[in-house]
């Protein structure tokens, strides 16, 4: 039985604190839209809250068998998760699912007056958004109280990583189960014409795939690739902004001043997966990470990849010359050089996404994951 109560209907989950899907920037829209679907398969009754300013729609509509309902939130940063999840919650306690499952420490705030309500939650901690640079004292505050809020009233606790789990433990007394964001390895079906539009050679680039925003650190990138001086290779920013930033307009600048510096924009379906499959190199010099997401599905298509140090990248487990000292641009130019001049081994490759794609495929990160719902239905039974 799906839900394991024994009742014998179709049990429903409801999903929160995310922007929505399909083909939504952002990791932990990746984490829910990769999620849904396993769902779904497995037996569910899969809902997504989005946010309407980023969908297509404004209408309620279904996407692979999973019910999206685009609601209402403010066009400002600090506000919207926290505005738009009350909106869901409330969308929630009328619909009545068997599981609200609240994504990120800002939404889960709203944890207790779920709880209130009636209903069965599940918080999913994707990271120390506290820490992100966009945000300032007040907002720092906020998240952290959501943090606290989430971990110590919801039902069941997840967390993308062993190290988040492991603090969270440690800082709240509460039980949290770690299970990591997956990675599906797509493989392009068309020739988009991406390469030719973006005027890229195969092997000839490197590649970032991120959100605009300050702790993804672009800049650095930037700087350590004008290092290079190498007319043969170029760099290419995947990724838009978030809100329009002062952060973005830095790292157009700075790009502008540099030869060789493709910004690519947000890039979804065939169009990503080319210039994945035909890049030289991915880097990733971020200061903050939940799980890194971008740097699986690099080194799921084989990609050799450039990490900064930080213990999200580090928990992946890659070789020591995998890895730079965060902010270091100077040990980031040489490491680039140094991959560089490595021949591509194409068997190396192969074996590396065969790797990836049997120790973080979704299907076993969605079973683990219903093991949490299936234990907080069970006690919901007794």
């Amino acid at each position: 039985m799906a839900d394991g109560s024994g009742s014998g209907r179709q049990p429903r989950v409801m999903m929160l604190g995310l922007r929505g899907i399909p083909d939504v920037q952002g990791g932990v829209e990746k984490h829910v839209e990769e999620l849904s679907q396993q769902f779904v398969d497995k037996g569910w009754d899969v809902s997504v809250l989005g946010r309407r300013r980023y969908l297509l729609t404004p209408d309620p509509y279904v996407w692979k068998r999973v019910k999206v309902f685009p609601l209402w939130s403010p066009a400002s940063m600090k506000f919207e998760a926290v505005a738009h999840t009350a909106l869901g919650v409330l969308f929630a306690a009328y619909h009545r699912p068997d599981i609200l499952h609240i994504h990120a420490v800002g939404p889960a705030l709203l944890t207790p007056l779920a709880r209130l309500m009636g209903l069965k939650v599940v918080v999913t901690h994707h990271g120390y958004d506290y820490d992100r640079q966009k945000w300032g004292g007040f907002a720092k505050r906020i998240l952290k109280l959501g943090e606290q809020a989430g971990m110590r009233f919801a039902n069941a606790r997840i967390a993308v990583s062993n190290d988040i789990a492991r603090t969270m433990e440690t800082r709240y007394g509460v039980p949290v189960q770690a299970v990591p964001n997956g990675v599906t390895v797509r493989r392009s079906v068309t020739d988009t014409g991406i390469l030719q539009k973006l005027g890229l050679t195969p092997r000839r680039y490197i590649i970032m795939v991120a959100r605009i925003v300050p702790e993804k650190r672009q800049h650095d990138l930037i700087t350590a690739f004008a290092k290079l001086a190498d007319p043969s290779v170029k760099l290419v920013l995947v990724g838009s902004a978030e809100f329009m930033a002062a952060y973005s307009q830095e790292v157009e600048k700075l790009a502008g001043n540099v030869p060789g510096v493709v910004l690519a924009g947000m890039q979804t379906g065939d169009d990503l997966a080319i210039l994945y499959e035909n890049a030289r190199l991915f880097v990733l010099p971020s200061s903050h990470e939940g799980m890194p997401i971008a740097l699986l599905e690099a080194m799921g298509v084989g990609l050799p990849v450039l990490a900064s140090d930080i213990t999200a990248n580090l928990e992946i487990g890659l070789p020591p010359e995998d890895y730079f000292p965060l902010g270091d641009v100077e040990q980031l130019a040489d490491a680039m050089r140094s991959k560089l001049a490595t021949p591509f081994n194409t068997d190396k490759a192969a074996e590396q996404g065969s790797v990836v794609e049997r120790e973080y495929g979704w299907l076993s990160i969605s079973d683990q994951t219903l093991g949490v719902y299936n234990a907080v239905l069970k006690r919901k039974a007794l």
